[in-house]
Formats: C-alpha cells, sequence, structure tokens
C-alpha cells in the first residue's frame, strides 16, 4: 500500500459566524483553502456563553450539505419544512441543503461549554436542486470502536477499515461517497485507515499533535488540516501529548464552484437565481 503523506497544512484562523459565535475557520477562508469535494470545515469551542449564545438564527442554504457534529453541548435546530432535532454530546445533524431550506441552530444552555464542528459537502450538478432533506444522528447510533493502546475511532460517515476491523458508519451511500472519522490517540500510539487512491484526504487535529505519513513523517499540530497526497493508506501517530482528530475523505466532483455566501451552485447565474429565489419566498413552499 502506498501511504499517504503531508502535503500542506491549513491553520485555523479565529472568525465568527452567524449573530457572532466565534470559531476557527480552515476550509473555507476561500477558494486555495476548499479541498473538493469539502467546502468549508469550521470549530466551535468556548466555556463562554458571551462566544456562542446569540447562536445561528434562521438563515438559508442552497446546492450542499451541513454536518453538524457536537462534542459538548446542546444546540436546537429547526426549519422551515417543519424539522426540529435536539443536538447533544456526541450527536450529529445531517442536512441536505439541496434546492433550498431555511433552519436555524440555537444553543439550549446559558453556561459551561459549547464545542463542536460544522463541515459543508458540496453537492453534484445534478443533486443541487434537489428535495431538501434532514437527519438526527444520535450518539448511540455512532459506532465507537476501541483501537490497539488504548486509542478510540467514531465513524460517522463512511466505513473504517483499521487493524482487520469494517465497521460502517450511520450515513452510507452518498455521491461523495465522504468518510467522517473522529479518532482518539494516546501518547505513542498509531492509527491506519485504507481510503480510496483517488478520493480527496484530510486529517484535522483538534486536540495534542501527530505526525502524518508513514516514510519521513510530518508534524501536523492543533487547529490545522493536513492535506494528504495521493495514496490508499492513511497513517497518523500520536505525539506526547497524545492527539484527537478528524479524518474526512471523499470522492471530489471536479465541477466549478460558484459561492455567495449560504449558496453553494456551478454558475453566477444559478447562484443569482438563489438570491431571487429567496428574496421572493420560494425557500418557503413545500420542496419535498
Amino acid at each position: 500500500m502506498s501511504s499517504r503523506s503531508l502535503q500542506r497544512t491549513i491553520e485555523a484562523v479565529p472568525a465568527s459566524d452567524g449573530a457572532g459565535v466565534k470559531l476557527r475557520r480552515s476550509l473555507g477562508r476561500g477558494q486555495s483553502t476548499r479541498l473538493d469535494p469539502f467546502l468549508m470545515l469550521d470549530e466551535f469551542s468556548s466555556d463562554n456563553p458571551d462566544d456562542y449564545i446569540a447562536g445561528f438564527p434562521a438563515h438559508p442554504h442552497r446546492g450542499f450539505e451541513t454536518v453538524t457534529y457536537i462534542l459538548d453541548g446542546h444546540m436546537l435546530h429547526e426549519d422551515h419544512l417543519g424539522n426540529r432535532g435536539d443536538l447533544k454530546s456526541g450527536g450529529v445533524q445531517w442536512m441536505t441543503a439541496g434546492r433550498g431550506i431555511i433552519h436555524s441552530e440555537m444553543p439550549q444552555q446559558e453556561r459551561g461549554r459549547l464545542r463542536g464542528f460544522q463541515l459543508w459537502i458540496n453537492l453534484p450538478a445534478r443533486e443541487k436542486m434537489k428535495a431538501a432533506g434532514y437527519r438526527d444522528i444520535q450518539p448511540d447510533e455512532i459506532p465507537a470502536v476501541a483501537l490497539p493502546g488504548g486509542g478510540q475511532a467514531k465513524v460517522i460517515a463512511g466505513t473504517l477499515h483499521t487493524d482487520g476491523k469494517s465497521v460502517a458508519g450511520a450515513i452510507q451511500g452518498l455521491t461523495t461517497d465522504p468518510l467522517y472519522l473522529d479518532v482518539t490517540l494516546p501518547a505513542g500510539t498509531r492509527f491506519a485507515q485504507t481510503v480510496n487512491s483517488g478520493y480527496q484526504a484530510l486529517v484535522y487535529v483538534f486536540e495534542g499533535s501527530a505526525r502524518i505519513g508513514g516514510d519521513a513523517p510530518r508534524l501536523l499540530k492543533t487547529h490545522s488540516v493536513g492535506v494528504l497526497s495521493e495514496g490508499d493508506l492513511i497513517e497518523v501517530a500520536a505525539e506526547a501529548d497524545g492527539a484527537r482528530f478528524l479524518v474526512l475523505a471523499g470522492k471530489p466532483l471536479r465541477e466549478p464552484v460558484a459561492q455567495y455566501g449560504p449558496f453553494v451552485m456551478n454558475t453566477h447565474e444559478e447562484i443569482e437565481q438563489a438570491i431571487i429565489d429567496y428574496q421572493n419566498g420560494k425557500f418557503a413552499q413545500a420542496t419535498a
């Protein structure tokens, strides 16, 4: 097998979104930091309610999928289709915006820690105008697999292939075939995952630090995305402070991307139509 090496690093930088929620943004800071099919990756983490209490009031999306993963805390999802979901520690919200959805994500706590991620995954042109959809994935629906040396891998999407184990996550069968793992490694332990050699792949370290690759592994520090080279094996080794990280991989769409805020389409004309549709109230109409 060919081990993927660390090709480049994208550091997460302070940003804010919604009604002023403080976060760190790595993917999505600009066109050069999109990694097809992944459009954006935000990490939010704070014990200070002033950093998150205003939340993400009602706003529209079109043309892609949003994945919200809560590590600590409690948020409420509501959308114009009537979906309502309590997103608590360890849970995931997988939302397909399709041709249009208006939703909100609001904290349901006045104090304590709120920590998690939001990932945007592009949709192919033929699926951008399909009906919107929403799914709550409860913590007990996400397999947690014990790893040698005391580590653990949570399988949110795709299939874990490591140490002779194959464990399927809750999300399967999407066009981009996403892999989404949350891996924890104690100091000095290793993790390996096979992956399609033609897929985009990255590692995001959010606790500790790790080295990426088989031969001549390179260091990846906290709050950094490691963009991986081609190959069919991802290898990660925790440093002395241990490591917790996301492993993301997916099938590239190789299509043009036109983006204006919460709308991601293939052409500027489609973006203009999305704005018109939203202004004319068409997003609020039934999309099923």
